[in-house]
């Protein structure tokens, strides 16, 4: 039960965002631009941080919705990304996209945890400057919308299901509320 009065029926974050159309507009733009603008990052590799950053979290909305997309943005199973949750190193991402999710990793745990070494290793593995600040301000983006979703202790479907059903239609109609 939420902690505050809520709208019944709005999972997630959208529920809270529908007390705020004025902090909804700049917010869900704001996820908008990180994650569906033109990027030399992928839809999908922009989710899969998205997803890994909230399951250290551990934000069951978060994680299970933006899993869904990222499953549908990369066309694999939901076992390949719980694979990803559970272990990054061990699948077969990128090297590039694994020194990004380590990264990502070092964010959620707070800024300073981002190591140069960590920047070098993704330079190395071929991570533009861009590709490297957009990974940290998902990362930070999305510990935020963690905190906002589980903080006021929102509704969430139980069913992961629901998640992937729901993948095809978000990606389809974006953030933009």
């Amino acid at each position: 039960m939420p902690h505050i009065s809520i709208p019944d029926g709005l999972p997630g974050i959208i529920g809270p965002l529908s007390l705020r159309p004025d902090v909804a507009g700049p917010l869900s733009e704001l996820c908008e631009v990180l994650m569906r603008s033109e990027n030399s990052l992928t839809r999908g590799e922009r989710e899969l941080i998205a997803t890994y950053v909230s399951s250290l979290n551990d934000c069951f909305f978060c994680q299970h919705a933006h899993g869904g997309l990222a499953q549908h943005y990369i066309q694999c199973d939901m076992d390949f990304i719980d694979a990803v949750k559970t272990d990054y190193t061990t699948t077969p991402l990128p090297d590039k996209l694994k020194s990004l999710l380590s990264i990502a990793a070092s964010v959620q745990q707070g800024g300073k945890n981002v190591t140069p070494g960590q920047i070098t290793k993704a330079k190395d593995m071929g991570a533009t400057d861009m590709e490297i600040h957009d990974t940290v301000l998902i990362a930070a983006a999305f510990c935020m919308f963690n905190r906002y979703v589980d903080g006021l202790d929102t509704w969430a479907p139980a069913d992961k299901q629901f998640y992937i059903g729901r993948a095809k239609q978000r990606a389809e109609e974006g953030y933009r509320l």
